[in-house]
């Protein structure tokens, strides 16, 4: 337990942001997930159309620190590749 002032100020950020930050998480993996389905059946337009809402929101992740600009690059490209291979 934090006996210093502004360690306990900081302990009591992190539960706010870990809560906040988990559901941005939550939201961006739905996201990828969707296109995950679209292509799991075969349908390129849908799968297109979940991408471009994917793609969206891994941006705004990352420029929100939720996730490293890498990963949100790295996932944006593997799902892109799938899409191509259809």
């Amino acid at each position: 337990m934090p006996n210093i002032k502004s360690a306990i100020k900081r302990a009591r950020q992190n539960i706010k942001r870990n809560s906040l930050k988990g559901s941005q998480r939550s939201l961006m993996r739905t996201a990828v997930k969707a296109v995950g389905s679209a292509l799991a059946s075969g349908d390129k337009q849908s799968a297109k159309e979940a991408f471009k809402k994917a793609e969206k929101v891994l941006d705004t992740m990352a420029n929100k620190k939720v996730i490293h600009a890498n990963k949100a690059s790295r996932t944006k490209s593997r799902l892109n590749k799938k899409i191509k291979s259809l």
